[in-house]
């Protein structure tokens, strides 16, 4: 039986705390192993003497939970590490980013637009989904906007009895941090396209072109066709 997972993550809330919201899935086909290339990348982990600490690109960027112990240096260097990782998993991925602004504080509009990306993303590449005996979508349910737009959106593009459900912990699979890199890769690139990159971009990340060359070209490789 063949089984595709779907790996779902966000960048962004409806509130006054961010400009864009960014929904970003991630497509493994169950038939090609992750595990050797977790196996090497937690290997370096070791050897570089770095933690093992499952990857939150928010807080690393900035320090917080369980990065505020470590340096710039060692939180960029376990950066690089998981975006190598990524770089070699076997997975495809695509993003649907939005500004808040254009939808004039309307939730309903909002969500009612995120419903037609996913839709129409799914029927377009229909052929694809149809090919797996299972899809199983993994979510952790963090935003109800997204849930909504995600069961709405899937039940109207795909047979129901061919997708399953799992609410996942984003520490408990190394694809779901993936998708919050995509997202964070994703979001960055329009930061720097708007003028409004952070400092705290520019250390990690360097500027535009450096960002552009080396890490969003990179990972662009992995746009689902």
């Amino acid at each position: 039986m063949n089984e595709l997972s779907i790996m779902v993550d966000e960048s962004g809330e409806w509130g006054k705390l961010s400009e864009y919201y960014l929904i970003t899935l991630v497509f493994h086909d169950q038939s090609e192993p992750i595990s050797p290339h977790v196996e090497r990348y937690e290997q370096h982990l070791a050897d570089a003497s770095l933690p093992n600490i499952p990857f939150h690109a928010g807080p690393l960027l900035n320090g917080h939970d369980d990065y505020e112990a470590l340096s710039m240096a060692d939180r960029k260097r376990l950066f690089v590490a998981f975006f190598t990782l990524a770089r070699n998993l076997p997975f495809t991925y695509v993003t649907f980013e939005h500004r808040k602004s254009k939808f004039d504080g309307d939730k309903n509009r909002f969500e009612a637009q995120l419903k037609r990306d996913l839709a129409n993303y799914l029927l377009t590449h229909l052929d694809r989904f149809q090919s797996y005996d299972t899809i199983k979508i993994y979510y952790d349910n963090g935003q109800q906007v997204v849930t909504n737009a995600l069961q709405a959106s899937i039940g109207y593009a795909l047979a129901k009895d061919a997708v399953v459900y799992r609410k996942a912990d984003p520490k408990d699979y190394r694809l779901e941090q993936a998708a919050d890199l995509m997202c964070t890769i994703e979001l960055t690139a329009l930061k720097f396209k708007a003028g409004e990159s952070t400092n705290t971009d520019h250390k990690m990340f360097g500027d535009w072109r450096t960002f552009k060359q080396n890490y969003l070209k990179v990972l662009r490789r992995k746009l689902a066709a």
